[in-house]
């Protein structure tokens, strides 16, 4: 199986409720929808971990169903796919990775769209492990 995976600049196995209150800061935001295969993979692989990781303490996840994005979550364009990781600050979509590129490609990507939209350090952030 494959999946289609596109970075772009400008996050359902589970869904959680949302509210409208913009965060301060930096965010990852999994937009997702029941039934996604590859947002149930996320979450069996990544979801876990992710808040004890750097990446996770620096920006936190928030979910939002791909049928409820807020109003107050400013995207640069539609959200077409599941999942999509929106890098957010302030409620303002900085980055975006359009897909689940599985667990070994994830930690970098995700790593590497923090530090340039971010100001994540990189220095050993590419693992779950750091």
């Amino acid at each position: 199986m494959a999946t289609a995976l596109s970075l772009a600049l400008p996050l359902n196995a589970q869904a959680q409720e949302v509210t409208s209150d913009v965060a301060s800061g930096p965010e990852l935001i999994m937009v997702e929808q029941a039934g996604c295969e590859w947002c149930k993979r996320w979450n069996e692989e990544i979801g876990p971990i992710y808040p004890k990781t750097r990446e996770g303490a620096f920006a936190p996840l928030r979910r939002v169903d791909l049928h409820a994005i807020p109003q107050d979550l400013q995207v640069q364009r539609r959200v077409s796919f599941t999942p999509t990781f929106l890098i957010v600050k302030d409620g303002l979509e900085m980055a975006r990775l359009e897909g689940y590129p599985g667990e070994d490609f994830f930690w970098p990507l995700i790593a590497k769209l923090m530090s340039k939209h971010l100001e994540f350090p990189l220095d050993g952030a590419e693992s779950p492990e750091s």
